[in-house]
This record gives C-alpha cells, structure tokens and sequence, in this order.
C-alpha cells in the first residue's frame, strides 16, 4: 500500500510532553466521543408467530439462592407467561447446572488471535473447497431463497461456514440446562432469563424436541446459530414440514439466515465493501465505523482501490465506511450497508470481514493485496487494561477501564496520537502501549 512509506518518526519526550499539555487544554472541556449506537434495523411484519406473552424481567438472583429455589420461582414465571406445566417438567427433568457452562461464562482470555490468524482459520483452502461443493449440491434451494429474500447465496453459505462448519459443529450443550445454569449464576441473568423462556417457547410450538435443542454453551442453536429470541423473531420454515428446523434442515436455517439479514436492512445485489489503498498523507482519523461518507466523496480524498485504481465498489451515491483492523499499517476497507447487516448478526467487524471474503473466496476472488503488520502482535488483555488506565492518567478518558476497545477508547488513543504527531488510527499497539508508559 501507498501508505506504509510515510510513517513518522519518533518525537522527543519533551516535544510529545508539551503536545500532551497543549491538546490536554485545549480539550479539558471537550467529552470523548460517544460509542456509535446502530439504529436498530425497521423490522416488517413478523413471519413466525409471536412469543406467547412479552419475556418477563427476572428479578435478582437472591444471595445463596439454591438452583432448586431458582427453578422453582423460574416455573411459576414461565407458567405465568403461557407455557404448558407438562412442557416445563419434562424439559428441566433432570437439569442441574453445569459448572462448564459458568467457566466459559466467566472466562476471559488473556491473548486473542490477531486478525490475519482469524482470517487465516476462516479462509482455509478446505473451508472454501467444502464451500463450493455445498454451492452446487443446494444450488436450487439457494436459488429459491435468493429470489425471496434478496439475500446473496455465497454470503448465506459464508455464514453457514462459519458459525457450525455447514452444520458440523452445532455445539453438544442441551440448550436448557445452559441457559438455566447463566439465568441462575451466570453475569447476565436478565439476558439468559429471557432466551430461556424463549426456548421454552420453541419447545412448545413443537419445532424440536427437548432431546433435540442442542447449542453452544451461551445458547446458540442450529446451522446457523441463532438464540432463542432471534429464533423466534426471524427463524423459517423453508422446506416446508411446518417445522421451523434450524438443526436438521439446512433450508430452514439457511432461510433462517437470509430473513434475519433482509430484515437487518440487507440490500440486495449491491457489496459488501472491498479492499482500497490511502493516499501517504490520508488522514487516518476518518477510519472509524461511526463516519459514513458518499465513495464519491472517499474517492475525493484519496482513496484507491486495492491496485491504486480508481474506486469502482459501487454507486458513489452510496455511504461507506474506512475499516483499518489492524492499524494504518496493514490493509483498509470501505465498508458499506451489507457489511452493517453482518455485524447485526455478530458484532465484530474481523467476523464480517470474514464472512465477505469468504464469500468472494468462494467465487475465485477476495484475495488481500496488501500485507498484514504480522511483527505487530496485539495487545494481551492485561496490556489493554493497562492502556486504558494510561489512557485515563494522561487525561485522555477511555471510557471505563475493562479491556474492550470501544469507541471511546478509539477516541482517546486518537486524541492521544495526535497530540504525538502519530497517525491517528486508534488502533491499540504495544509500541502505543510503550509511549504511554514513558509518560
């Protein structure tokens, strides 16, 4: 890329001490930036019947409260909002918690794979291979969800890839039990109280058995990984059984995934984003996925596609934003709506970045032309909790010390590259990391 020659030099502590004390007036009375708040997708009329009665809100676990007390008031709940006493019985017979279910709760890595090594697990050579036989062998099926939903086969496929291994990998947690022990101990119990009434709800329409309703150890169920809430809400029956069956018909949860995503405001036939080069003096402030800009207007300011060319992605009417995921060092992105509908169905942009590269992997295109910064490895958590107090001592608030980096935490590493004379990309490095610690 264009822009990997102009990288600054280091400035002088005292230079960078006295920029600090500069920007540090001048923004004394200026807030952080809000997080961005999607505006939550217009939803047409339901296709699926309603929950039976509106998820009541679990009251506080009381202290030292035993999982039999637990259930016992959850049954009356659940009785109360419609569902059949027998139903209830027969799916908790038996259920325990599982202290499995409350580690991975709990759990907080210490390291996470940068995002060429999740790129790199998600785009493998037998993934793509297994891809495209399933293109062919569902060819009709896919045609037909297409045509109803507006929805793009390949990035259908891409997701069915990703969240069970085309159905390999649906997760060998009975979805109850799971859900039962979060509601009871977990760090969400209002959250876990509501998918649980819902798989409730599911059970009960008669869409799977009790035996049948297996997930991952949060509750997310079927090919295509749906919590129960979101099941309800947008899951179909597609092949026609009058069964919604997101576990065992690869329509329905394929289906599944095409209304979730139309009603995410998919638009049909136009990208998802691709790959663009910068300009050397391109100010890297603007990579945030809460600026949207015309690509008639991005192209105003220098951006290329990924050869240098001029931008050809769509129509330059259309807004999009620049995605720099691993710093201004490594590739850049537009992105336009269709990469918004993917982080509907999971908030993280190296998932929807995936899912479109996959989906172009599939067509024999989506290769990267730039390189990944792969001497840069991430920061460990304990390191982004330490970035964030630095943050915070140096008068730049990240908005909370939790080892997220939010959009306020983007922010404040912004704000803090700027007053270095850096290239303000808030992207959280540990050569970052070591400026802070000279402070």
């Amino acid at each position: 890329m264009s822009n990997k020659s102009h990288r600054p030099g280091t400035p002088s502590r005292h230079l960078a001490t006295a920029a600090l004390a500069l920007l540090l007036a001048a923004c004394a009375d200026t807030p952080i930036q809000q997080a961005h708040a999607e505006s939550p997708a217009r939803t047409p009329e339901p296709t699926t019947p309603p929950p039976l009665a509106t998820p009541v809100v679990q009251p506080p676990v009381a202290e030292n409260q035993t999982f039999a007390q637990w259930k016992q008031e959850f049954r009356q709940r659940a009785l109360a909002a419609g569902i059949d006493q027998t139903l209830f019985d027969r799916a908790f017979a038996g259920v325990e918690p599982n202290p499995g279910i409350l580690r991975a709760d709990s759990s907080q890595p210490e390291f996470t794979r940068p995002v060429w090594e999740y790129l790199d697990g998600a785009l493998s050579s037998t993934r793509i291979a297994r891809a495209q036989r399933l293109l062919q062998e569902h060819a009709a099926t896919l045609a037909e969800i297409e045509q109803r939903y507006g929805v793009d086969r390949h990035i259908l496929v891409a997701i069915w890839g990703l969240e069970s291994n085309f159905g390999s990998n649906m997760g060998d947690n009975y979805v109850i039990r799971a859900l039962a022990t979060l509601a009871h101990q977990g760090r969400r119990p209002d959250f876990a109280h509501a998918q649980l009434l819902a798989a409730l709800e599911i059970l009960q329409r008669g869409d799977i058995s009790p035996e049948g309703m297996l997930g991952s150890w949060a509750g997310a169920m079927g090919q295509t990984q749906f919590i129960p809430t979101t099941y309800n809400s947008y899951a179909v029956d597609f092949d026609g059984d009058r069964k919604r069956d997101i576990w065992n018909s690869s329509a329905d949860a394929l289906a599944s995934a095409a209304n979730y995503l139309r009603v995410s405001n998919w638009q049909s036939e136009q990208p998802w984003g691709a790959e663009v080069s910068l300009a050397g003096d391109f100010d890297y402030a603007l990579a945030d996925m809460s600026i949207r800009k015309p690509i008639a207007e991005w192209a105003t300011l220098g951006v290329r596609n990924a050869r240098g060319g001029p931008l050809q992605l769509a129509d330059g009417g259309q807004a999009a934003s620049l995605l720099l995921p691993a710093g201004y060092q490594g590739p850049a992105f537009l992105v336009l709506n269709n990469f918004r509908s993917i982080l509907r169905y999971n908030n993280s942009t190296s998932y929807a970045l995936a899912i479109g590269l996959l989906a172009e992997r599939i067509q024999g295109k989506g290769e990267v032309v730039a390189s990944w910064p792969t001497d840069d490895q991430p920061l460990a958590r304990s390191e982004r909790l330490e970035l964030q107090e630095r943050l915070k001592a140096v008068g730049f608030d990240p908005g909370g010390v939790d080892g997220i980096i939010g959009a306020n935490t983007r922010q404040a590493l912004r704000n803090f590259q700027i007053a270095l004379g850096l290239p303000a990309d808030g992207y959280p490095s540990k050569p970052l990391l070591e400026k802070l610690r000279s402070f």
